[in-house]
């Protein structure tokens, strides 16, 4: 099926790939190379100013947006960055890379991000990754179409079901 020549606004189901990268570094921070597919209006998946930016474009376009992390995120704050000895920490957490959940003596809780791992220490960082940073988006719109009921219920892709024959179902 070809791409749809409409134009994305409210109510029309979007499929696209994106890329954030660090507009100081130009080092990329993460990426969808999968459709990522939503209900325009009804989902916002995004930045609120990366929707703006997608309202009126189509299938085939290729779109920049730079965003200011402090404005989303807010400034880091080291305070929520720390180390410890590694023996002091769960084996299943020695990973650069892992989450983990911690909860303060007031109940709240945080998720922190391994970020550096060595042979004495581990260092956890509670700040979200984009804090901080001036990003670009770099998004790839793929298809735009109407949205069907049940898109636009659930806001995004229907995943598919496995088609069962129940004739060939028995028990076990």
């Amino acid at each position: 099926m070809p791409p749809s020549s409409e134009t994305i606004c409210d109510g029309k189901f979007v499929e696209l790939t994106y890329q954030v990268t660090d507009r100081r570094t130009g080092h990329v921070l993460t990426r969808v190379e999968f459709p990522l597919g939503y209900v325009h209006g009804h989902n916002e998946i995004l930045a609120p100013s990366v929707h703006m930016a997608l309202a009126g474009k189509a299938a085939g376009e290729v779109i920049e947006v730079p965003i200011d992390g402090n404005q989303i995120f807010g400034p880091r704050d080291e305070s929520l960055v720390f180390s410890d000895r590694i023996e002091n920490v769960p084996e299943e957490y020695r990973r650069v890379g892992t989450s983990i959940l911690m909860e303060n003596d007031r109940g709240q809780t945080r998720s922190f991000l391994v970020t550096h791992l060595d042979d004495e220490t581990l260092t956890v960082d509670g700040n979200n990754p984009l804090a901080g940073r001036e990003i670009l988006f770099r998004l790839e719109i793929l298809s735009v179409r109407e949205a069907t009921e049940e898109e636009t219920r659930a806001g995004g892709a229907i995943p598919a079901r496995p088609d069962i024959d129940p004739s060939r179902l028995r028990a076990v």
